[in-house]
């Protein structure tokens, strides 16, 4: 199944229960714009290479659109137009004043210099830069990219139209970012899962966590689950799935991970080591937080997970068949449109800051983050209980009516 079509299924089940008549459903739906480029740059070695880009922007009705920019070999058309159709929901649902965007570029960062990767951003940005800005499209970094990209897409941004760090989030902090947009996804994560455990009635110290991706996501969700004083049994990455039943020394994961040349795990000795695909299926997790990338759980293995709860630390892991598999075995799912938001909040606070030329302090933007997701995760569980539906189903009704409302206001135009 393709990204889109399996976003556009969870959409339809929300529909469904809003009883929204199939025009405006597919108004709803269609991406307002989708662009594809040709980038073409020159490697270390002198010789030329092109890459093919993206941007789709989906949605504009709320506001400003916004979503990340992904660098990854997989990237196409169909994931960066899902990516943005999850965008639109995930920045209602929050209650934030954006529409929804994604944009890529297909390339593994992994074989790329970082002066390549310079280049390769600079002439990106050279074939969107019209389509981009503060008040039409902010993008933020995803997947493979990361502060240094952010800084050089405002530069060359900036080189058309002059200073304005409020066209890109996720910039370093010496450079108009803000404080705590680092840790943000992975701590929302984290606060979350929290919440969410408190509202099942379950302890913290008696709650075993497995987190499927060790990367910047997974990494800063495990580091506040373990302040939080759960137990964290099984963290994994490329390299392999890291075990230990008593729980995993997480101060000493983050070090190791630090220290490894790629920023891996590879090499840590102080528990078992299983096989990567082994972390879905352990028998003593309570909580299974998928934080790598999408479609990892399907109709194949649904039935092999043995977690009670699941909260999607990425986006779309869970596809449509092994979510009604999950739903009627009596899983929860958190689904990533509400559980990985805390990376786009703390965006629009870097891009209100930015606006208000005024920096806030780490303990606000905290602060604001906990209260902005507190607030979307009790509509959620609110209307789920209201209409019997599950989580993932209240949080796309919840996005849904947002975008509905406002689209009617401005007369769909």
């Amino acid at each position: 199944m393709k990204a889109f079509e399996a976003t556009t299924r969870f959409f339809e089940i929300a529909a469904d229960q809003l009883g929204i008549e199939s025009d405006i459903r597919q108004s709803l739906l269609m991406p307002s714009r989708e662009m594809q480029v040709q980038v073409t740059i020159e490697r270390d070695n002198g010789r030329l290479e092109n890459f093919v880009g993206f941007r789709v922007q989906h949605d504009k009705y709320r506001g400003p659109m916004k979503g990340g920019l992904r660098y990854h070999p997989n990237v196409d058309l169909d994931e960066v137009r899902a990516l943005a159709s999850l965008m639109t929901w995930k920045t209602a649902v929050a209650n934030l004043p954006f529409g929804g965007a994604k944009g890529g570029i297909g390339v593994d960062p992994n074989t790329l210099s970082s002066r390549e990767i310079e280049r390769l951003t600079r002439a990106f940005v050279d074939k969107i830069h019209e389509i981009v800005g503060p008040d039409k499209d902010i993008p933020g970094p995803d997947m493979g990219t990361d502060h240094r990209v952010m800084a050089w897409f405002r530069n060359q941004w900036e080189k058309y139209y002059g200073f304005n760090p409020s066209v890109i989030t996720g910039k370093p902090v010496e450079e108009y970012g803000a404080k705590g947009r680092e840790e943000a996804t992975g701590r929302g994560v984290g606060l979350l899962t929290h919440k969410l455990m408190k509202r099942l009635g379950a302890n913290s110290n008696e709650t075993n966590i497995a987190i499927q991706g060790f990367g910047n996501v997974g990494a800063h969700a495990a580091k506040f689950l373990d302040e939080a004083q759960f137990p964290i049994i099984a963290v994994s990455d490329i390299s392999g799935t890291y075990y230990r039943g008593s729980g995993l020394n997480v101060r000493a994961l983050l070090k190791h991970k630090l220290e490894h040349p790629r920023g891996l795990l590879e090499g840590y000795q102080d528990c078992e080591k299983l096989p990567a695909d082994a972390l879905l299926e352990l028998g003593d997790v309570h909580v299974l937080i998928p934080a790598a990338v999408g479609g990892v759980i399907t109709e194949e293995n649904a039935e092999k997970i043995q977690a009670k709860v699941i909260v999607e630390g990425a986006n779309g892991p869970v596809y449509p068949i092994a979510d009604y598999i999950l739903h009627e075995r009596g899983v929860t799912v958190l689904p990533d449109i509400l559980a990985n938001a805390g990376g786009v909040t703390v965006s629009y606070f870097e891009w209100v800051q930015n606006r208000q030329h005024y920096r806030w302090t780490l303990d606000r933007v905290r602060s604001e983050l906990e209260h902005t997701l507190s607030d979307a995760f009790e509509n959620v569980w609110q209307t789920a209980n209201q209409h019997s539906v599950s989580l993932r189903t209240a949080a796309y009704m919840i996005g849904i009516t947002r975008v509905q409302r406002a689209g009617e206001l401005a007369g769909f135009a």
